[in-house]
Order: structure tokens, then sequence, then C-alpha cells
């Protein structure tokens, strides 16, 4: 009992410090040197002696004479390229900058299908109606009552004797007023876009303008020979 109590009045004695300083975690500056050369630090170890006799192939530890006045002689110095291992900070700094360059992209990429999606939109409305069949539908409805009545006239002319010259004319007409009325689909999933259609309406204006002159050559032909 006696010896207990001698212990704890020890203990009593201890400054109050001496717990906290016994809990404090020691700062291991050999540790942190090591750390800081893997990561981006400088190139350094410590102590230098003991890495350059056992761990010289990845601490690339070697021996140079430096001048100190009285303290001159051979030093350790540590040089990153003799050693057989290197940074891991260049490779997580490429590795990021790899992972950025692939979020670009990635990004452009969303902005060009952006942008495709929004012009195929435009593309998409510009389709579904047609804006410029009106300038040409008059001289369409104008030249078709032509050709109309002058076959029918030919027809009625000749008795019928001119039939296969008529047929041949309105087959022709017709294969013309079918690719009008294609370029003149509209909706969703129909027809061109406008640009495409003023082009064909523009071919099938002449084409229809040649088949008027031919009815109205026809025309003359049947008043001549059949009176």
């Amino acid at each position: 009992m006696k010896k207990k109590a001698i212990v704890f009045s020890l203990l009593a004695l201890l400054p109050l410090g001496a717990s906290a300083q016994w809990a404090q975690i020691e700062h291991d500056e050999q540790k942190e040197k090591e750390w800081k050369s893997m990561e981006n630090g400088p190139w350094d170890f410590a102590p230098d002696w003991y890495y350059y006799l056992f761990h010289k192939s990845y601490s690339g530890a070697s021996l140079h004479w430096r001048w100190r006045g009285f303290h001159s002689g051979l030093y350790v110095e540590f040089d990153e390229n003799d050693s057989n291992v290197k940074r891991i900070m260049p490779v997580r700094v490429t590795s990021e900058e790899t992972q950025r360059q692939k979020m670009k992209k990635a990004d452009e990429e969303m902005k060009l299908i952006a942008e495709l999606h929004k012009e195929e939109v435009a593309r998409e409305a510009d389709r579904s109606v047609d804006l410029v069949y009106a300038s040409f539908k008059d001289d369409f409805n104008r030249m078709q009552n032509s050709i109309t009545e002058g076959l029918l006239f030919c027809m009625t002319k000749s008795k019928g004797k001119m039939k296969f010259q008529v047929n041949e004319l309105s087959r022709q007409n017709e294969i013309l007023c079918q690719n009008v009325a294609y370029l003149h689909k509209q909706g969703i999933g129909y027809g061109l876009e406008n640009a495409k259609r003023e082009k064909g309406y523009i071919d099938a204006k002449k084409q229809m303008e040649e088949l008027v002159s031919r009815t109205a050559h026809l025309v003359g032909m049947a008043q001549v020979y059949y009176k």
C-alpha cells in the first residue's frame, strides 16, 4: 500500500502538460521529405547516408564533393533522373489534363449535336410548309388550262385521228404534273426544303412551257389538216 501511495504521489507531482505531450504526435521530417519527393516537392530524402547506402536505386543518391571551408567533404545528393522511380504528381497532372481534354471534347461534341439538332428542326419546319408554290401556282394553272383545251380541240377537230399525238402529250403532261405534286408535298416526313422546291418548280415551269408550245403547234396542224 505504501508503494502505491508513493507512485500516486509522484504522478500527482508531474506537470499538467506532460500527459498532453505524451499524446502529441511527433512530426516525422524524414517521412515528410519522402512524401514531398514522391509528389511535387523537392527531390530530397533523409537521412541522406541511409538512402545512399540502402535505397540508392530509387532515391537516385550519389556522392559529390562540396567546398564548404572547414566543412568541405563528400555529401550525398539526390537526382530524380538517376532514380528508377519517378514522381507520381506528373502522372496525376497528365491524367487530369487528359480527363480535362476528354471533358472538353465531350462538351464540344454535345454543342455540335445541339447545333445539328437545331438545324434539323429548322429544316423539318422548312419542309413542313411549301412557301414558294404560290409564286408558281397561277402560271401552272394557266398553262394546264391551255394544254387541256388544246388537246381537247385537237381530238375534236380531227375526230380522233390525232389520238396518238394527243395521248403522247397527255402522258408527258401527266408525268410533269406528278413531279409538281411531289414537290408540293407537305407535312412531317414529306417534302423538301423550300430552296429545293423552288429549283424544282423552275425546271417544271420550263418543261410545262415547252408542252404548251407543242400543244399549240398540234392545234395549228389540226386547223390546217382537218376542216
